[in-house]
């Protein structure tokens, strides 16, 4: 199974909660790609995932299964070929989110990847949705909870998507996205990109990227922004690593124990 994170030093804690979540439920190899770059000259915290990182999660991943790899991937160079000059570079979205649409340009990536936002817990086998067949689709996604009622009845959540990276090429479906992000502003960028240019999508089911609350059922929660309207209109932005808020404001219990190994991890690495 071949999982992509992207992000900086800042979100690998997702990652390493991410993949902490998938490895309870999954013994076979995995390998892991870790997109990342290093451009603090356009911001302070445009700071690459570190070798050290890159260890530990390595530590992590073979304590279940000696085949299991992790792959640091720094697409500095392109990022700054392709994107840098995006006015969707410096939105509230960090430009880590804008990695992805480089896949296509790095060497040595599987035809099919599933690309994992780092606010994502795995809570069942999420090979349940890796073997989905996407022979004939780019990709496959769930239906964004808010989106698909102001974007369309069809728009995609980005923060889980299985990629069928082959057809991507042959599509040019990146390639188109990044030309239109270099253009202007635009909405939620690359999830926006996105859901405009796909032809061959597969609309998956909500249990593949649960944006709202657990179920039995639930293969991925993903912990996205979520918006309140009592007592006033507001955003309610809580992430895997929140333990105390996900106690107390989503009566959530059902990854304690995947909190409490990543605290147990991180404190042997220290």
């Amino acid at each position: 199974m071949n999982i992509v994170f992207a992000g900086n030093y800042k979100v690998f804690k997702g990652m390493l909660l991410g993949t902490l979540s998938i490895i309870k439920h999954y013994k076979d190899p995995l390998n892991l790609y870790i997109l990342t770059m290093e451009l603090k000259e356009q911001d302070i915290d445009y700071i690459a995932v570190s070798d050290e990182d890159i260890k530990l999660l390595n530590s992590v991943i073979k304590d279940v299964n000696k085949k299991s790899t992790v792959t640091k991937i720094d697409v500095t160079s392109l990022y700054v070929e392709h994107l840098v000059e995006s006015p969707n570079s410096k939105t509230r979205y960090t430009a880590y989110t804008l990695l992805r649409l480089l896949l296509d340009e790095v060497n040595g990536i599987p035809d099919k990847v599933l690309y994992l936002d780092t606010d994502v817990l795995a809570f069942n086998d999420i090979s349940l949705l890796y073997n989905t067949d996407i022979t004939n689709y780019e990709l496959a996604g769930v239906k964004d909870r808010y989106g698909r009622f102001f974007m369309g009845p069809r728009y995609l959540n980005a923060g889980v998507l299985l990629l069928n990276m082959k057809k991507i090429k042959e599509t040019g479906l990146f390639t188109k996205c990044r030309a239109y992000l270099n253009k202007k502003e635009v909405f939620l960028s690359d999830q926006t990109a996105i859901n405009k240019y796909v032809k061959k999508k597969l609309i998956l089911k909500r249990r593949f990227n649960e944006q709202k609350k657990v179920k039995d059922d639930t293969v991925i929660r993903h912990f996205s922004m979520q918006f309140r309207l009592f007592p006033k209109f507001h955003f309610v932005n809580i992430k895997p690593w929140h333990k105390e808020r996900l106690h107390k404001e989503y009566k959530c219990h059902h990854f304690d124990d995947i909190l409490d190994k990543y605290e147990k991890v991180t404190k042997e690495k220290l």
